[in-house]
């Protein structure tokens, strides 16, 4: 996917960029379906608490997979999706590194969302440009089942970050929240934010279940300094002189396997 000079200049000045539509109806489908089976299998755990950091409470549940691709082999590929690269290097350059992936579920009714952090905090790259989230929206995203909301611009600025008693592990800032915009999505859009970007969810207040599957990205002359994700040495390239197809960190050639995959899932549902 090409990306106008508008876009790009958006990312760059904004910290984020929405694309309403990025992956077809066929790979929702298979998106799922693949995660409906993770849930059936237990391999999602409730990370919400009941305010102390500690306590799983019942009436809040934000249910995490992360990582995801040891579980799946379907989510493994998703990444080399070819467009996928051709996307995120035109943001924050090229070769490309897999950082992380994973996945949120916020059930109906009772699904909590994820407070304020920025990426960075966790993840700390010299520079926060260089790296971007992208946000797939598994189902129609939207201000009523607690859609992703962001602060433009505030890659600008690091956030004192603290623990979050609503969370197990997570952490999170305080940022002028009158300066955030709601980004609503249909079912396979995606939002790619800078690792610097504020950013959170909202709870679900409808009736169904709403996910969203997050994968990040660095610039490769950002792999040496960026904490968390996968480990130094296990970090997939994507692209440049290095990237083997997943050959060298997975032990066998994942580019190349989407279609495939996403056959596999929807034949097997």
């Amino acid at each position: 996917m090409r990306f106008s000079e508008a876009q790009i200049r958006q990312f760059c000045e904004q910290g984020y960029l929405a694309v309403p539509q990025f992956w077809t109806e066929r790979e929702v489908a298979a998106m799922r379906a693949e995660l409906e089976r993770l849930k059936q299998e237990g391999k999602l755990r409730n990370v919400a608490t009941d305010g102390d950091g500690k306590t799983t409470s019942s009436a809040k549940i934000n249910l995490q997979l992360c990582p995801m691709y040891p579980h799946s082999t379907f989510f493994r590929a998703m990444p080399f999706a070819p467009k996928v690269a051709e996307a995120v290097g035109q943001l924050v350059g090229e070769p490309v590194v897999l950082h992380l992936d994973q996945v949120f579920l916020k059930p109906g009714r009772q699904g909590a969302g994820t407070n304020w952090h920025q990426d960075n905090a966790y993840f700390q790259i010299p520079d926060p440009l260089k790296g971007t989230a992208l946000w797939t929206a598994v189902h129609d995203a939207t201000v009523e089942n607690g859609t992703m909301h962001l602060i433009p611009g505030s890659f600008r600025e690091a956030y004192e970050h603290t623990r979050d008693p609503e969370s197990d592990h997570h952490i999170r800032c305080y940022p002028p929240e009158d300066e955030m915009v709601a980004v609503e999505l249909p079912a396979g859009g995606v939002v790619f934010f800078a690792y610097g970007v504020a950013h959170c969810t909202k709870a679900n207040n409808t009736d169904k279940e709403r996910a969203g599957i997050a994968f990040h990205f660095i610039n490769a002359d950002q792999d040496g300094h960026a904490r968390s994700g996968f480990e130094v040495g296990k970090r997939p390239y994507l692209t440049g002189p290095d990237a083997t197809g997943g050959e060298r960190e997975y032990g066998l050639r994942v580019a190349g396997t989407w279609e495939q995959e996403v056959d596999r899932v929807l034949n097997n549902h």
